[in-house]
């Protein structure tokens, strides 16, 4: 089977001699496809001029076609910058050189160089912030409400109790009284002895 050897790839531009070589490499000559973007690839086909010409996935320009402000050299690979258009063709006949494209005003000339629809970024709108957690919803959280309500269950249960005390005190000062009394009379009878009324008061007094 006989191989077949591939043709290296040429620059596109009317005149350009520069292909795709070990030497062109060597002297750092690269080479771009055209843009898929329609509207800079209609810019890229006005800037070469070439009658009827239809460029394919595979056409390429060179790099002597552009400025050094056009390329990005920070990476491995070196690369156009966004939306780029080349404007260096030296070997154009001269009745193509009268009119340089940056003077070109047509309506498709203008049209071609302004950026595709298709590759516009629509800005995504930003999704609201979720709402803040209010602090009732929280398990710890105390309503006023309820709270009202404790301290008045509370203030009544201390109201009951000094109600109690009271009373509790009430009876015993009436019973203290009425063992007095009882001891009073039977003193006053001689029923019970000087010395056991004697205790018997002290008792009662403590």
């Amino acid at each position: 089977m006989i191989a077949v050897k591939k043709m290296p790839v040429s620059c596109a531009a009317f005149g350009c001699k520069n292909r795709r070589t070990s030497l062109s490499k060597h002297r750092g000559i690269t080479f771009h496809q055209f843009p898929k973007d329609p509207g800079l690839r209609k810019a890229w086909i006005l800037a070469v001029r070439r009658r009827d010409f239809k460029p394919s996935n595979k056409t390429v320009l060179c790099s002597s076609h552009f400025h050094d402000k056009d390329f990005d050299r920070t990476g491995q690979t070196v690369r156009l910058r966004e939306r780029v258009i080349p404007s260096i063709f030296e070997s154009f006949p001269d009745h193509l050189k009268k009119f340089p494209v940056k003077t070109r005003s047509t309506r498709t000339s203008r049209r071609a160089g302004e950026p595709s629809t298709d590759s516009v970024l629509v800005p995504v709108p930003k999704p609201p912030d979720p709402p803040k957690p209010s602090v009732s919803d929280h398990h710890y959280a105390l309503d006023p409400n309820q709270i009202k309500i404790k301290l008045s269950e509370a203030q009544a249960r201390v109201e009951h109790l000094e109600r109690q005390l009271r009373n509790a005190k009430d009876r015993e000062r009436r019973q203290k009284q009425a063992v007095k009394s009882l001891l009073d009379e039977l003193r006053n009878t001689g029923v019970i002895p000087d010395e056991f009324q004697l205790r018997l008061s002290q008792d009662s007094d403590d």
